[in-house]
């Protein structure tokens, strides 16, 4: 199971809207067959590692990190083809929260005489696909918040300057998440102090360009925006109101960016009505990188599932400095979330905290 994983690991960021898969093939205490889910609408991991282990597949054991699928959908029932296989014993991570599985590939296995062994390495396969979980369980994306701070809080001096805060490995390591999700979000002001690409930098050849979305409810951001460049690897997404002019809107999409009006709220793009809308275009994960202004409305709302927080060990200190997070805040310690499951460790001189919002907290 642990080389199973191993695989899925190789397509986190490349397989959505469907999870990521890996499956291990053994007979005689030796491996047979591997294979893992490559992208949506390709055979499974089950099915690529019964194709590799050809007759050898008969009377051998299977590990699977997601309970094989039982539906026909874009590619047919996984379960079929085990069972056609000869496949003795299936051993099984996790089961599949999709209505449409949830049980009924164990259930059939089962009743076509398969040993079936549920729960093996079960934690570590649920976080594998954390946002395929939540996306399918509630067509909202996963909602990951990530800002880099100095220690006292400050993502930007005074007057601005925000380069560079965090240092070179920390830089480095959110391209990496880039690389896994489906999605990147900022909002306009973010982009009118920065002009960022939203890319994917990563020195290898099969990099992944998440959706650039851009929340711009008035149309502030100019069309010369390096988000805008049709040159860009990928697609970027403005999200805004009734209140973008006409004429705005036609000159974005007709340098190719794709433009959504959505409902406001408080003469903003509303966050709930973004998630339906992204969760509907199947975006199953979302990474937003800020500013405070959009991170605090995602907070305030409770639509944040995860948290990565870079701390500097610099102290930039002032009054008008930004912080990470704006919004109106809590009134009261007490009613603040408390992150779970919290994990800790070092970006070259930064330190990385990720944790989870409490169950109830950035439920979609």
């Amino acid at each position: 199971m642990q080389r199973a994983l191993e695989l899925a690991r190789t397509r986190v960021g490349r397989t959505s809207p469907n999870p990521t898969v890996g499956a291990v093939i053994v007979k005689d205490g030796r491996i047979v067959g591997e294979g893992v889910h490559w992208r949506a609408g390709e055979p499974h991991a089950e099915v690529n590692a019964l194709r590799e282990a050809g007759e050898e597949a008969r009377g051998a054991t299977m590990y699977v990190t997601l309970e094989p699928c039982s539906h026909h959908g874009r590619t047919p029932p996984c379960v079929d083809a085990i069972i056609a296989a000869g496949i003795r014993e299936v051993h099984i991570a996790t089961i599949d929260p999709n209505p449409q599985v949830a049980g009924r590939g164990k259930a059939i296995l089962e009743a076509a005489g398969i040993r079936v062994v549920l729960g093996e390495h079960e934690e570590e396969a649920r976080r594998l696909n954390e946002a395929f979980m939540h996306w399918i369980t509630t067509r909202r994306p996963f909602v990951i918040a990530k800002f880099a701070m100095s220690l006292d809080g400050k993502i930007a001096t005074r007057t601005g300057a925000s380069r560079w805060i965090s240092g070179e490995e920390a830089r480095a390591w959110v391209h990496t998440l880039r690389d896994q999700v489906d999605a990147i979000l900022v909002g306009a002001n973010t982009v009118l102090a920065d002009d960022p690409r939203l890319t994917t930098r990563l020195p290898k050849p099969d990099v992944h360009h998440p959706v650039r979305v851009i929340l711009d409810s008035r149309g502030r951001v100019p069309l010369t925006a390096r988000v805008f460049s049709p040159h860009l690897p990928g697609e970027t997404w403005v999200m805004t109101t009734e209140a973008m002019p006409q004429e705005h809107r036609r000159a974005l999409e007709a340098q190719g960016v794709r433009v959504h009006v959505l409902p406001a709220r408080e003469e903003r793009v509303d966050v709930g009505a973004l998630l339906a809308f992204l969760g509907e275009q199947e975006i199953t994960s979302l990474l937003v990188e800020g500013g405070p202004t959009v991170l605090g409305a995602f907070f305030d709302e409770g639509r944040v599932n995860k948290v990565h927080a870079v701390i500097a060990p610099l102290i930039i200190g002032g009054e008008e400095a930004p912080t990470a997070v704006a919004g109106r805040g809590v009134e009261h310690p007490a009613q603040a979330p408390r992150l779970q499951e919290v994990t800790v460790e070092r970006l070259g001189e930064d330190v990385l905290v990720t944790g989870y919002l409490p169950t109830g907290e950035g439920a979609g």
